[in-house]
C-alpha cells in the first residue's frame, strides 16, 4: 500500500479490514500489472488524453461540442474553485447532483484532480435517500444542478456535515459556479495521489433496504478500461459513444466517461433519454458504441425501422439479464449483436460477457480477460457444468463497503465476490443466468429494495402492514408490487391505489414506487412472526 496522498483520512479508515476483503488480481493483465504505485485516474483519463487528442471532441451535447482541450480547462477551473474557494482537502467527500451532460463529467475529473472521492448521485433520488447518503459517508461539500435545488435544499437543512452547496446551471446567480470559474485560471496540477487512495463512492441500495457505500481507488477506474473496455469493447478514437445509464450509476461512469476517453474517443450525452430520442441520437450522431438496459432496446427494437442506424458497432446490455428474444429482435432489426454482461457497483463494472460470434443469445457470456468466475453451492464448493449456484467472482476490483461489515461478510467470503445471483455455468464456460438469490428487485436495470418500498408505505396512514416483491413482467423483467394490509378494508379502492403510488414516488426516486398494489386481509408469516414472501411470489407462479 503506497502512502496515501489523503489529509482527511475518513473513507480509508472506514475500508473493511483486509481479512474482509476480497482477493484481488493485481496481475489480472498485462496493462493492469505495470501499473505504478502512484496514480491519479483524471491525469490517465484527462490530463494526458487531452495532451494527446487536445482539439478533438470529446463531448457533444446539444449543439455545443467540448473538446479534450475545453473539458481538462474546466475541470481545472473547478478544482480551483473547490480547493481555493470551498477549502476542499484531499479525501474530502463531494456530491454531485446533476444530469448527464458535460459539466457534470467536468465536476467529475475536478474532484478526482483535487484529490476528493466523487459521490455521484441519480437526479430522481429524493432528499430522504439523498441525506442517507451524505450521512454516511460525511460529505461536506454538494456541486448541484439548479434544477435539482428543492431536493437539494431539504438535504442541506437535514444532513448533519453538508456545509456548502454550490450551485450551476443557475442564471444570475453570481456565487453559482459558473461566475466563480471564470475567475480562476485554466491551468491546476493534478494531486499525485496513491493508485489505492479512494476516488469514488457507489451508493447501491440492497435488500436490507439502506443504501451501501462500495468504496473503489483510482487504479479500479484504469483497471474497467484495461479489462471489459480493452479486451471486449475494443474502442477506437473514431468510436462515437452514447448511452442512456446516468453517470451516477457504474454502468454510467464506464459508458460516458472511463472509456470513451481511455481510448480518445467522443461522447454524446443526452439529459433526457426516451427510445425515440436514442434511436435519433444515434441516427443524427453516428453514434458506434451505445449502451442501455434490456428494456430500452426491446423499445427500440419496435421503432427502429424508421432510422438510419447503420453506424452501430457494439451495443452493450447490462443493468438486468437480457431475454433471448431481446437480442434476437434487436439483431433482426439492425444486424448487430449486443454485447450482454452482468456487473454490479461494487465490481465497478462488467465482468462477465461476450462479443461478436463467440456470443450465445441468452447466455450472460464468459468471465472476460482479468476475471475469473464460478458457480458453487451454498458451502461455498464448485459445482459441475449444469448445476445452478451462486455466481462467485474474483477480479482486480471487488467489493469494499463504507462501515458495513455485516453486508460485507454477506457480499465477500473467502476471499470471493458473491453478487446474489443465481447462475448456471455450462461445459462451454458459458454463464447463464437463472434468478437472484436475494430478495432484490431488478426493474429496466434498476436495483430496488423491497424493504425500503415498505419502509415508505408504512409511513402512510391507510397502510397497516405491507410487503413488497419482485412481480414479474414483460417489459421490464420484474416490477415492484406492493402487499398492503389496509386499516381500513372499505378504503381498498382503486383511488387509494393512486395514493399509495403518489405517495411513493413523493418519499423516493420515483422508479421504485410499486406498479401494481393488492390489498390483502393479511400477510403470510412465520410462526416467528417473519414475513413469507415467497407465498406472495407464489402468486405469480414464481
Amino acid at each position: 500500500m503506497s502512502k496515501s496522498a489523503h489529509i482527511d483520512s475518513f473513507a480509508r479508515d472506514h475500508l473493511p479490514p483486509p481479512e474482509a476483503q476480497p482477493v484481488f488480481d493485481l496481475k489480472a493483465t498485462p496493462e493492469i500489472a505495470a501499473y505504478p504505485a502512484r496514480m491519479n485516474c483524471a491525469a490517465e483519463l484527462l490530463d494526458k488524453q487531452a495532451a494527446k487528442f487536445g482539439d478533438r471532441p470529446a463531448y457533444h451535447f446539444g449543439d455545443e461540442t467540448w473538446t479534450y482541450n475545453d473539458l481538462l480547462a474546466k475541470a481545472n477551473q473547478i478544482a480551483h474553485v473547490l480547493v481555493d474557494e470551498l477549502g476542499l482537502r484531499p479525501g474530502n467527500r463531494v456530491m454531485i447532483r446533476g444530469f448527464n451532460n458535460p459539466m457534470f463529467v467536468a465536476i467529475w475529473f475536478a474532484v478526482m484532480k483535487a484529490g476528493g472521492i466523487v459521490v455521484a448521485t441519480m437526479p430522481l433520488y429524493r432528499w430522504r435517500e439523498l441525506t442517507f447518503m451524505a450521512d454516511k459517508a460525511e460529505i461536506g461539500i454538494a456541486l448541484c444542478d439548479w434544477r435539482l435545488h428543492e431536493e437539494m435544499e431539504q438535504t442541506a437543512s437535514r444532513a448533519k456535515t453538508l456545509r456548502r452547496v454550490v450551485w450551476f446551471n443557475k442564471p444570475g446567480d453570481t456565487a453559482a459556479l459558473e461566475p466563480r470559474m471564470a475567475r480562476q485560471p485554466a491551468t491546476f496540477k493534478t494531486l499525485d495521489t496513491a493508485a489505492d487512495d479512494i476516488c469514488l463512492i457507489g451508493f447501491t441500495s440492497g435488500t436490507t433496504g439502506q443504501a451501501k457505500g462500495a468504496l473503489h481507488y483510482h487504479r479500479d477506474v484504469m483497471a474497467i478500461c484495461d479489462t471489459f473496455s480493452r479486451y471486449v469493447l475494443k474502442p477506437t478514437e473514431d468510436d462515437v459513444f452514447s448511452g442512456s445509464p446516468p453517470i451516477a450509476f457504474a454502468f454510467g461512469v464506464g459508458a460516458h466517461i472511463a472509456f470513451p476517453l481511455h481510448a480518445g474517443a467522443a461522447t454524446v450525452l443526452v439529459e433526457q433519454y426516451t427510445p425515440q430520442v436514442m434511436l435519433e441520437t444515434i441516427s443524427k450522431r453516428k453514434v458506434t458504441v451505445f449502451f442501455t438496459a434490456p428494456a430500452a432496446f426491446r423499445a427500440m427494437t419496435d421503432l427502429a425501422g424508421g432510422y438510419n442506424l447503420s453506424s452501430l458497432r457494439e451495443c452493450v446490455s447490462a443493468g438486468e439479464t437480457l431475454p433471448k428474444p431481446v437480442w434476437e429482435g434487436w439483431f433482426k432489426a439492425t444486424g448487430n449483436k449486443i454485447i450482454d454482461g452482468i456487473g454490479s457497483t461494487e465490481m465497478l463494472h462488467v465482468f462477465i460477457a461476450c462479443r461478436g460470434d463467440e456470443i450465445r443469445p441468452g447466455s450472460t457470456g464468459k468471465a472476460i480477460p482479468g476475471y475469473r468466475a464460478k458457480v458453487v453451492d451454498d458451502q461455498g464448493k464448485e459445482l459441475p457444468p449444469g448445476e445452478t449456484g451462486r455466481l462467485a467472482v474474483q477480479g482486480p476490483t471487488g467489493c469494499r463497503y463504507l462501515a458495513n461489515p455485516e453486508r460485507q461478510a454477506a457480499y465477500v467470503q473467502d476471499g470471493w465476490n458473491f453478487t446474489g445471483d443465481a447462475y448456471m455455468r455450462d461445459a462451454d464456460g458459458y454463464f447463464w443466468y437463472q434468478a437472484r438469490t436475494d430478495d432484490m428487485i431488478v426493474s429496466s436495470g434498476y436495483n430496488i429494495s423491497g424493504n425500503e418500498v415498505e419502509s415508505v408505505l408504512l409511513l402512510h396512514p391507510q397502510v397497516k402492514e405491507c410487503a413488497v416483491v419482485g412481480w414479474p413482467d414483460k417489459e421490464r423483467g420484474q416490477v415492484v408490487k406492493a402487499f398492503v394490509v389496509p386499516r381500513d378494508p372499505a378504503a381498498a379502492t382503486l383511488e387509494a391505489v393512486k395514493g399509495l403510488q403518489d405517495f411513493v414516488k413523493a418519499e423516493l426516486a420515483p422508479y421504485k414506487y410499486p406498479r401494481a398494489v393488492e390489498f390483502i386481509a393479511e400477510l403470510p408469516r412465520t410462526e416467528t412472526g417473519k414475513v413469507q414472501r415467497f407465498k406472495l411470489r407464489e402468486r405469480a407462479g414464481l
